[in-house]
C-alpha cells in the first residue's frame, strides 16, 4: 500500500492551499493565536523516512526531456502497459473525475490539461476526453467515478481525488474494472492503479521555505507562520518539514496562525502580530495570500520581512516591484498535463513509471525575472510553472479564463 507517498501528494499544494479538496474548518482556537511552535513536529504527521526521502529527492536529477519537466521522472521504476495496448487510441476516450475547478491553481492546471488534450487529440493519439468536476465533494466524486466505470465508455480512466481515505474504495472499483487507472496530484491508500503522478511533497515544499528564512535571517530573528487548515496532510507535512528545519536553528518561532486561505484575515494577523512586536520573517505553507501578509507591513509602516511566497504571479510581481528577499516554493501545476500523456503512453501500450514523481524546484531570485517574462501577459492568479507555453491555446486559453 503506498500511504506514505500517496498522502504527500495531496493537494495540490497548492491545491490544497485554498482547501482545493477538503471541506475542513479550524478548530477554534484561544484568543490571540492558533498555536505555538514546537521545536520538533506533530508525530501524528510526521515521517522521519519519508522527509528525509523527499529532502534527497531535490537533489537527484530527473530523467527526461530536459525542456519538458511533465515528462520527467524522479528514479522511476518504469512498467509495462502492452495489456492496455488500444488499435485505435484516436478512437480511445478518456475519463476524467476532478475534484474541483475550486481555486486558482486548480483552475490554472484544468486549462493546461485541457490544452493538452486538444495537442493529443490533434496528433491522433486519444480520442474524447469526458470531464466530470466534483466541486470538492466526495460523495458527488464517488459518483461520478461509478458512473463512468457503469457506462462502459472509458478507455482509460484519470482520478484527481477530493480526499485520501474516502476516495480509495472508489477508485479501487474503477481498477477492478479492468480499465486503467490513472491517480494524480492526490493520492488513495491504494496502489491498484497503473500509475500515480505527483511532484515530490510536501515536506520538500515547507523545507525549501524554512530553509531560505534560516539562510536569510540573523540569529535570533523572529518568524510568523502561516498555515491554511489544521489536518490537510500536505499541509501539515509542510509544517512538519518547517519545524524540523527552525528547530534546528537560532531562529524564534512566535508561533503559527490558521487563515483559511483568506487574505483579509491574513492581513489583519499580521497586523496584531506587528502590534505586539518585530516580525523578521513570515513562512507560509501555501503563499497565494503573501501580498496581504505584506500590505501589512505597509500599513504598519515596518520594513518588508523575509517572505516564503509561491509561483502565483501577484506575489512574484510584488516581489519584482518591491525587490524583496523572498523564495516561491511550489507545487508543479505543470503536473496537470502529465496525466493525460500518461493515459496516451497506456493506449500505445509503451512503459510508465508505476509512482511518477515530477520535479518540484522553487523560483529563487536568479529566475524570477525570466518567469515573470514568460507570463507577463498572465492574469494575477495564474501560476508561474503552468508549463502550457508550448501548447496550441497559448496565451489565450489561460488570459481569457
Amino acid at each position: 500500500m503506498r500511504v506514505p507517498r500517496v498522502l504527500l501528494a495531496g493537494a495540490a499544494g497548492l491545491t490544497l492551499m485554498l482547501t482545493a479538496c477538503t471541506t475542513d474548518t479550524p478548530d477554534d482556537s484561544p484568543e490571540g493565536g492558533n498555536g505555538e511552535a514546537g521545536s520538533t513536529p506533530d508525530g501524528e504527521w510526521f515521517d522521519q523516512a519519508e522527509y528525509e526521502a523527499q529532502l534527497a529527492q531535490r537533489e537527484i536529477t530527473p530523467e527526461g526531456p530536459e525542456d519538458q519537466p511533465w515528462l520527467q521522472a524522479i528514479e522511476p521504476e518504469w512498467i509495462d502497459t502492452a495489456e492496455f495496448a488500444h488499435d485505435a487510441p484516436e478512437d480511445a476516450t478518456l475519463c476524467f473525475s476532478n475534484a474541483s475547478v475550486s481555486n486558482p491553481w486548480r483552475v490554472t492546471g484544468f486549462i493546461t490539461m485541457e490544452q493538452q488534450v486538444e495537442a493529443l487529440q490533434e496528433e491522433g493519439r486519444i480520442g474524447d476526453f469526458r470531464v466530470s468536476d466534483a466541486a470538492d465533494d466526495d460523495n458527488q466524486q464517488i459518483s461520478d467515478i461509478q458512473a463512468f466505470v457503469d457506462s462502459g465508455d472509458c478507455d482509460v480512466i484519470i482520478i484527481s481525488p477530493s480526499t485520501t481515505a474516502t476516495l480509495t474504495p472508489a477508485v479501487e472499483t474503477a481498477c477492478e474494472s479492468g480499465v486503467p487507472v490513472v491517480v494524480f496530484d492526490r493520492g488513495v491508500n491504494s496502489d491498484c492503479m497503473v500509475t500515480f503522478i505527483h511532484p515530490i511533497g510536501g515536506y520538500a515544499f515547507g523545507a525549501d521555505a524554512a530553509e531560505f528564512l534560516v539562510e536569510n535571517l540573523d540569529p535570533g530573528s523572529k518568524v510568523l507562520a502561516l498555515r491554511i487548515l489544521p489536518g490537510v496532510d500536505v499541509l501539515e507535512h509542510r509544517w512538519a518539514a518547517a519545524q524540523e528545519v527552525f528547530g534546528d536553528s537560532d531562529l524564534e518561532v512566535l508561533g503559527y496562525e490558521f487563515t483559511e486561505g483568506d487574505g483579509a484575515k491574513i492581513k489583519d494577523l499580521v497586523s496584531q502580530h506587528l502590534q505586539r512586536g518585530e516580525v523578521d520573517g513570515i513562512w507560509m505553507d501555501a503563499g497565494d495570500g503573501a501580498v496581504a501578509a505584506l500590505e501589512a507591513f505597509e500599513d504598519a509602516g515596518r520594513p518588508y520581512p523575509v517572505i516564503s511566497g509561491e509561483d502565483e504571479l501577484s506575489f512574484m510581481r510584488k516581489w519584482q516591484e518591491e525587490d524583496l528577499t523572498a523564495i516561491a516554493p511550489v507545487y508543479s501545476n505543470f503536473q496537470w498535463r502529465t496525466p493525460v500523456l500518461a493515459a496516451s503512453m497506456i493506449l500505445a501500450g509503451e512503459e510508465v513509471p508505476s509512482e511518477w514523481v515530477l520535479p518540484q524546484e522553487p523560483v529563487r531570485q536568479d529566475r524570477l525575472d525570466e518567469y515573470l517574462q514568460r507570463n507577463e501577459d498572465m492574469p494575477s492568479l495564474h501560476y508561474a510553472k503552468f508549463g502550457g507555453e508550448d501548447l496550441p491555446g497559448f496565451p489565450e486559453a489561460w488570459t481569457e479564463r
